[in-house]
């Protein structure tokens, strides 16, 4: 179980996150993590907490964690019976002939995690002891004892509160419990995930006293934990047993009016950015990258007809646009974007083209003003990019772009090791191509001056990038700027020449090749392995430190988001039929919904190894894998649901 991995998200970029085992594997996890600058400067407040029940002289834990030498203690694990997370994580624990319920949820707007304990029957005179684990770290370091660390509380009815460090947000605690001021050091915490990471692991954690409550069966111990960050509500200062519970039914209400878990699960992702929106590319270590969001938003908000926030998170990234690029991510903590990404500009030229189809689908338009700056958006990069702009990003003679300068990671295949480009990709990238001539074909229904340029770039395209030799694409043509230099590596980029994108720019016996090849070398029951087996520097597995990781992320390493392509184009070849796309749901589809049970409970992973038993690996919450699988499901896919793949999909 520690395997399986629970999210509840704030709205905001904060969240809480752990094990379904409780075992803490990750720096990341945490009950209280906030976002101090929505959605970054993100900070780990309350990390976890130890809790037993107090039995006369007896103490029976609840809780257990994993310390130097491996050593698991203490063994309230042992005593887990059941664990859920539906319609937010519940565990039960089975004490002496009793059974104890313990919950935690983030309700939508507050920023603060409750959690409560209820007992069903059990022994006379069982008292609930609970002590918070703190440190109001960056949520990427780790913490370690230190004379500095600040225990003092102060007492306020049922509320203390705790400011570990200057310039570190309060931590608010309140209960219908009592607290007892004892400040100790936990000491030599380890985190198992960060061990196999090649990562350093270990972490102390301060405890400034404890919370108990007297346990009794109809009764229920309350502990809200929140930031000095987050939302204060009116009436908070109601009693909390009944305020939690109106809040709680509140929660469980709005999470029951999602049409399915798969839509409720989309909503983590989409978070406040200022007064707009934006889209968390994973959780845990992620924020809001520019491509991802671009990527994702097409499944998570416009195949759940989410069209209100899409069209905020595109207004929100449109208000970024330089020298005819958007950003490729805004930085963890300050507000300077970064930009070396040549494909996220194209995307969002994709999804704004998207979201103004679905809206007309319902027979309605964009606002004029938000039609107007979505619109310059798009102009302002097809001109930009057309003219030219950062990183050698222009349109050549032939009419296809190239792109890219030493040393800087310019495609999705971003891998820097060292200050060395993995997969440089330098040149005219195929599917930077295959976007570039969407943007064109885009663009063009409005301005008759991108026409002559797209059908150039279109004619382009099928003379330069066929591979007659492989029957496929060239992953890039005139490599490092060197007219006919190529790269014949098989890689999933060519997909999408044929699916993934509004426009195709490859069809007949081409693009059933460029299909075949893909199924046949990188076609894995999870996703697209980023390189054929037996390749030069093909990576079969995502294991070690920093250094093997960072070499294999995009060298053979799986990811789940590209079977999305890698169906519409199979479909595309194959005829969309009722029959075939009944097919493609069961071949395809369901070994993804099989895997929302495996990692991120009710998500999906962001990578996996490239060879069985696929190991989910990386981010167990990635945006655009679920935006992906909610895109299939919902619209390429759609005709063919069935009752069953319905009740699987939920």
């Amino acid at each position: 179980m520690d395997q399986q991995e629970w999210l509840e998200a704030d709205g905001y970029g904060g969240y809480a996150s752990g094990t379904a085992s409780g075992v803490r594997t990750r720096r990341y996890h945490g009950v209280l993590l906030t976002a101090t600058t929505p959605p970054g400067g993100r900070m780990m407040l309350v990390n976890g907490f130890d809790a037993w029940l107090q039995i006369g002289d007896r103490r029976v834990p609840l809780t257990s964690h994993r310390y130097a030498s491996g050593v698991i203690y203490p063994d309230g694990a042992t005593r887990m019976t059941a664990f859920t997370v539906e319609p937010w994580p519940r565990w039960e624990f089975a004490v002496e002939g009793a059974t104890v319920v313990m919950e935690l949820f983030v309700a939508a707007g507050t920023a603060a995690t409750v959690l409560t304990w209820t007992l069903d029957g059990g022994p006379d005179g069982a008292t609930l002891v609970v002590r918070p684990l703190l440190s109001g770290r960056d949520y990427h370091a780790l913490h370690h004892e230190n004379d500095a660390f600040n225990f003092t509380p102060d007492l306020d009815g049922d509320s203390v509160t705790w400011t570990p460090y200057e310039g570190v947000p309060t931590i608010r605690s309140r209960s219908n419990g009592t607290y007892r001021h004892d400040p100790i050091w936990f000491r030599q915490f380890v985190y198992a995930e960060e061990e196999a990471r090649g990562l350093d692991a270990v972490e102390d954690l301060a405890s400034p006293g404890e919370i108990s409550w007297t346990l009794t069966p109809g009764t229920r111990a309350v502990w809200i934990l929140s930031a000095d960050t987050a939302p204060r509500r009116p009436g908070q200062r109601a009693s909390i047993v009944q305020s939690t519970e109106r809040t709680r039914k509140a929660e469980a209400k709005r999470r029951a009016a999602f049409p399915s878990p798969l839509d409720r699960a989309a909503d983590a992702y989409i978070v406040q950015r200022g007064a707009g929106k934006t889209i968390i590319a994973g959780y845990p270590w992620f924020t809001d990258w520019g491509r991802d969001t671009f990527i994702a938003i097409r499944g998570l908000a416009l195949a759940t007809n989410r069209l209100e926030d899409a069209t905020a998170i595109l207004l929100e990234w449109s208000g970024t646009l330089a020298d005819g690029m958007l950003p490729n991510r805004f930085p963890d903590t300050g507000d300077t974007p970064e930009f070396n990404a040549v494909d996220a500009s194209l995307w969002f030229v994709v999804a704004a083209f998207e979201l103004e189809a679905a809206l007309a689908r319902q027979g309605r338009r964009l606002p004029a003003p938000a039609a107007t700056q979505l619109h310059g958006t798009i102009d302002g990069i097809v001109k930009g990019f057309a003219t030219g702009t950062r990183f050698r990003i222009a349109c050549d003679n032939d009419g296809l772009l190239a792109a890219g300068e030493p040393g800087v990671q310019l495609t999705w295949m971003d891998a820097k090791v060292d200050g060395q480009v993995v997969t440089p990709r330098t040149g005219k990238p195929v599917e930077v191509n295959a976007l570039w001539l969407n943007a064109l074909r885009i663009a063009g229904a409005r301005d008759a001056q991108w026409r002559a340029l797209y059908r150039r770039g279109c004619a382009s395209f099928g003379a330069r990038f066929w591979n007659a030799e492989a029957g496929g694409l060239y992953d890039v043509v005139d490599v490092d700027h060197e007219s006919g230099r190529v790269d014949a590596s098989v890689r999933p980029n060519q997909i999408f020449a044929v699916g993934g994108l509004p426009f195709p720019v490859l069809k007949g016996p081409r693009a059933r090749r460029v299909v075949e090849i893909v199924e046949e070398q990188l076609l894995t029951p999870i996703g697209l392995r980023t390189l054929a087996p037996g390749s030069p520097g093909y990576a079969p597995s995502y294991e070690g430190g920093p250094w093997a990781r960072d070499h294999a992320y995009h060298q053979g390493t799986v990811w789940p988001w590209l079977i999305g392509p890698f169906v519409e184009a199979w479909l595309r070849v194959h005829g969309s039929t009722q029959r075939n796309r009944a097919v493609a749901r069961e071949r395809f589809l369901a070994p993804l919904l099989a895997h929302l049970k495996v990692a991120g409970l009710g998500h999906v992973s962001e990578i996996a190894d490239a060879e069985p038993p696929f190991t989910p690996r990386g981010c167990p919450f990635q945006a655009w894998s679920l935006g992906e699988l909610l895109r299939l499901d919902r619209t390429v896919l759609a005709a063919a649901r069935r009752p069953a793949a319905r009740k699987q999909a939920r």
